[in-house]
């Protein structure tokens, strides 16, 4: 068994105990009524449970302001167990991480200790974020349903990104505004739209493209359409869009 912690040293006073005891205590008072073990994930074939890792987030600074420190936290968890499982292993690892490492405490533990998920976890961020920054020109990502102009995400409303998204979806189909009225607005929408409004929002939609407002052309007469642009890349979610067709 693994357990997230340090190596102790004697001077440590078996005396003083952590909220861990008392709730052991809690727990035994009230053995009359006992809460639901916690279920382990199934177990896949050919592979056998033997033991478990336990995480601890929590730095010197935040143990000293709870009146204990590390190596008392791990000889009162090791204690536990042993009065749980005597027959048990335990083995003690400290989580070492840059000074100042952002996020949870639980989660730089998990990713100091190379816990699988949390760098597969990491590994996606940090990719997302470089093709963001890599990508420039026009982003439309459907999968998050945002805008990115030159490497910055474009303060769209909703019904902005809808109509937009409308028109990628549809690529080199010039759409009238009847269709785009009967598509995009319902009738709970507060808006009462006609073709005036659907002007309105593609006005506000090239505004904020700004230098890329080109690639929501104006078919006159008829409505909008949306034409590849060297510019422009568009993410799709994994999963098809239901308003793909």
């Amino acid at each position: 068994m693994s357990l997230a912690t340090v190596d102790t040293a004697p001077s440590y006073s078996p005396a003083r105990r952590l909220a861990a005891a008392p709730a052991a205590s809690a727990a035994t008072a009230s053995a009359s009524t006992p809460a639901p073990a916690p279920k382990i994930r199934a177990v896949p074939n050919g592979t056998e449970a033997r033991g478990f890792v336990l995480y601890v987030g929590i730095d010197e600074a935040k143990a000293a302001a709870a009146g204990t420190d590390l190596g008392q936290i791990v000889e009162a968890l090791k204690r536990l167990t042993a009065e749980i499982a005597p027959s048990a292993e335990t083995y003690a690892a400290v989580a070492l991480a840059p000074e100042g490492a952002g996020g949870r405490d639980v989660d730089v533990v998990r990713l100091a200790l190379q816990d699988p998920a949390a760098i597969a976890k990491h590994r996606h961020v940090a990719e997302e974020e470089d093709e963001d920054r890599a990508s420039g020109g026009v982003v439309v990502d459907i999968s998050r349903k945002r805008l990115i102009l030159d490497n910055q995400p474009a303060a769209l409303t909703y019904k902005e990104f809808e109509l937009l998204q409308y028109l990628v979806l549809r690529e080199g189909r010039t759409i009238e505004r009847a269709e785009l009225i009967a598509s995009l607005w319902s009738a709970t929408d507060d808006e009462v739209p006609n073709e005036r409004t659907i002007d309105v929002h593609v006005r506000r939609l090239r505004a904020k493209l700004g230098r890329f407002e080109d690639i929501v052309r104006t078919v006159r007469g008829v409505g909008y359409r949306f034409d590849r642009h060297a510019d422009v890349s568009i993410r799709h979610a994994s999963a098809p869009s239901p308003d793909l067709f």
